[in-house]
């Protein structure tokens, strides 16, 4: 189990908002922080911790006005340490060189591969062509509902008919390097993990995943290091002191056994 770090930003700031909330009409979020720091002071932060391996994600679409001013700052926090974070956010084949050229270690893809309801197996195996899949991460956001856990797209806005399984997760994996799973449902609400895809997530054992959502208190930490046997890596947002929440980063890595 390692930590994971964030950088999330929306209309150009970093921030952290609830998960579920994200509309594209007027790029609307709820939104628990907004930093004054930009996205390179925290690139030059998780540097100096020697935290890697963290994520980048940009929040508003392409058609965005703010879109530019989004990317810019996502641009700046991979170029000040190349190799240290991975991009994410509007990822296409065409575009994916783009962001690693510019420092990031790997690509974060949904929308491009998960789109109207099922997986573009053309789009991900011309993905893997172009850039190679140790430079991809697959991000499996996803949502509850009756019959399992159904990957969402669109900045978690659409749901698709795909239903997050080991076995899809083993299927998958010949065609990315890691994996990132955001809880929807409790992402950014600091009340807890989402424990039934914790215990799901904790079956499989393969190539490196990193879950999201919903932790608040180092409760919270624990029972996902329990439930989740300390296979899956774990990324914190708001509940963090960074981010205005509780939880002091450096109490986080001592938890999990991660040194400075």
């Amino acid at each position: 189990m390692e930590f994971r770090p964030c950088i999330d930003i929306h209309n150009g700031k970093v921030k952290q908002i609830v998960g579920g909330s994200l509309a594209d009409k007027n790029d609307f979020a709820k939104e628990n922080f907004i930093s004054d720091a930009d996205a390179a002071y925290f690139s030059d932060l998780y540097y100096k911790l020697g935290i890697s391996g963290g994520h980048v994600i940009m929040l508003n679409a392409a058609d965005s006005p703010y879109y530019e001013a989004t990317r810019q700052q996502a641009i700046s926090a991979l170029s000040r340490h190349p190799g240290l974070l991975q991009a994410g956010g509007g990822i296409t084949a065409d575009n994916a060189a783009d962001f690693l050229n510019a420092g990031a270690s790997h690509v974060i893809i949904t929308s491009y591969v998960f789109k109207n309801g099922i997986i573009h197996y053309d789009r991900l195996n011309k993905l893997v062509e172009k850039v190679g899949r140790q430079h991809i991460v697959l991000d499996l956001s996803c949502k509850k509902a009756a019959d399992g856990y159904h990957i969402v797209t669109d900045r978690w806005q659409n749901m698709t008919d795909v239903i997050v399984t080991p076995d899809l997760l083993d299927k998958l994996s010949c065609c990315c390097d890691e994996y990132l799973i955001h809880a929807v449902d409790v992402e950014g609400k600091c009340n807890g993990i989402e424990e039934e895809l914790v215990s799901l997530l904790a079956d499989y054992d393969g190539i490196p995943l990193t879950y999201a959502g919903g932790i608040g208190s180092f409760d919270d930490l624990n029972r996902l290091r329990l439930l989740g046997r300390s296979r899956i890596n774990v990324t914190i947002g708001s509940a963090l002191d960074l981010f205005g929440g509780s939880m002091a980063l450096t109490e986080v890595l001592k938890c999990i056994g991660q040194t400075l």
